[in-house]
């Protein structure tokens, strides 16, 4: 009989245990991202993306910036990240900066080493389909850690936390998001990036 207990309780641990999921691998939306004390700049902005995890490539816009303030600038980036390269555009100017990209691109998935951190809900439970289910996983690499939201069971990220040693944290909020890339041109750098 103790063993029959125990062979009941294990099982239902081992229910409790969330299995990995794979966000999808191609979306466009907006992001609500808000930097405090790390060089990115502005602190607090809204950002329209097009993600393109299958060929490793991200588009992202300046919306606008919580926080205006005079002479700040708006910028298109496009991140290519199998041929290295980052494409800068100034929006008012048009001005074209192109770099190399030295860090790896980062899924927005539950990365391999991350451990459960728990599920919530987000909204109001006692009224019919009006809550959401997400799930929590946190990792480390070298000292910055990560955090990532996603919703349960389909996957959609929801947060990405990434806390930078001493004092810093970057906060990716995903809202809007619709399946697919509408338009593969928008990965395009516009011909100011040929000159």
């Amino acid at each position: 009989m103790t063993f029959f207990v125990a062979l009941c309780c294990f099982v239902l641990a081992q229910a409790q245990i969330p299995t990995r999921c794979d966000p999808p691998k191609q979306w466009e939306g907006k992001i609500h991202r808000v930097a405090r004390g790390s060089s990115v700049k502005p602190e607090n902005e809204r950002v329209k993306v097009s993600y393109d995890e299958t060929n490793q490539r991200v588009r992202e816009i300046t919306e606008s910036p919580f926080t205006p303030k005079p002479g700040q600038e708006t910028y298109e980036v496009i991140y290519l990240h199998k041929t290295k390269r980052e494409y800068r555009i100034n929006l008012a100017t048009r001005k074209c900066n192109v770099s190399t990209i030295t860090r790896p691109f980062m899924s927005l998935g539950i990365p391999p080493s991350a451990t459960f951190n728990g599920f919530a809900s987000l909204g109001v439970h006692a009224i019919s389909e009006q809550s959401l289910n997400i799930q929590e996983w946190e990792t480390s690499v070298y000292d910055n850690r990560f955090s990532v939201v996603l919703t349960t069971p389909d996957c959609i990220p929801v947060q990405y936390t990434h806390y930078i040693p001493p004092s810093s944290t970057i906060v990716s909020t995903y809202f809007d998001l619709n399946l697919g890339i509408n338009d593969e041109s928008v990965f395009t750098p516009p011909s100011e990036c040929n000159q």
